[in-house]
């Protein structure tokens, strides 16, 4: 078993195709299929099997076993990136997971303040929900993600913490209200948007005593905006996801305040690179308490 057999099994699990595969790495199909034969027989398992319905599939062992595979590169990157550091020279791959609203507000900031400062580093941005950068992260298909609580097993890093407030059609009757209680919200539909502030709403309505009636719930901060704006429900929204409002729609105050707080999470700080490392001091230093 070696680097290059390793690298294969990875780029073929996340690709799903032994063409693709190959063709990233320079290799032809008969010696993709020859390699993957002789890692499966040095092992003595299947990795990896041909379904005519589904396509290329994992078997449990291999599933586990990517995992693994995923951390020996990483092994590998953090050698090459601490040579490279000797030598005076910052390089390596960061793979960056974030949630739509925290990656357009950070990422094209830190991407930026990296590229000039250590312009042999490289950022690969993963885009999903808040559970997907979890699954990522315990997969190990990304370095480091931007995430809320709860924060499970990763080491978390406080980042930025965000304001709530109610957002509301510019015809609802509270949009009279500079400031809105959470109690007024008690009898309206309220549209939760699952990307990631299910948490802190529904920790907001438990403190104020008040019942939190859900009669809509999205995945994408937009649509919760756009269905606000058609009258259809009162959302409770993070000042992330409000930088640019549709026609119609207002946000108020609440009252209690409430927050959320997103981190930098990995698997380990210790055992992170000296490229995530950077990243990680790069994003607190534009960031941190701004």
């Amino acid at each position: 078993m070696n680097n290059n057999q390793i690298r294969l099994f990875v780029k073929i699990a996340e690709s799903g195709s032994f063409t693709k595969a190959g063709q990233e790495l320079n290799m032809t199909q008969p010696a993709v299929s020859r390699a993957i034969a002789s890692l499966e027989s040095e092992l003595e398992v299947k990795l990896l099997l041909r379904d005519r319905r589904n396509g290329l599939m994992l078997t449990d062992i291999g599933k586990r076993i990517l995992v693994v595979f995923r951390e020996i590169l990483m092994g590998f990157d953090k050698v090459h990136q601490e040579i490279c550091a000797e030598k005076g020279l910052e390089q390596g791959s960061i793979r960056v997971g974030a949630f739509p609203a925290a990656s357009a507000h950070f990422s094209p900031k830190i991407i930026s303040s990296i590229a000039r400062k250590y312009p042999h580093i490289e950022i690969q941005l993963h885009e999903g929900s808040i559970a997907e950068v979890k699954e990522w992260l315990e997969s190990r298909i990304i370095d480091i993600g931007l995430i809320i609580s709860p924060y499970g097993e990763f080491e978390t890093i406080p980042l930025y913490r965000e304001k709530l407030y109610a957002v509301l059609r510019d015809d609802h009757p509270l949009q009279q209200k500079s400031v809105v209680c959470v109690q007024d919200l008690a009898n309206e539909p309220i549209l939760l948007c699952r990307a990631g502030y299910e948490t802190p709403v529904v920790d907001l309505f438990n403190r104020s005593g008040s019942i939190l009636k859900v009669k809509y719930e999205v995945n994408n901060y937009a649509t919760a905006l756009n269905m606000i704006q058609e009258g259809l429900a009162v959302g409770v929204m993070s000042e992330l996801s409000l930088l640019s409002l549709p026609p119609n729609v207002v946000v108020r105050e609440l009252e209690p305040e409430a927050y959320r707080d997103i981190h930098l999470a990995v698997n380990s700080l210790a055992e992170s690179s000296i490229a995530v490392k950077l990243f990680i001091e790069t994003a607190l230093q534009l960031f941190t308490n701004k």
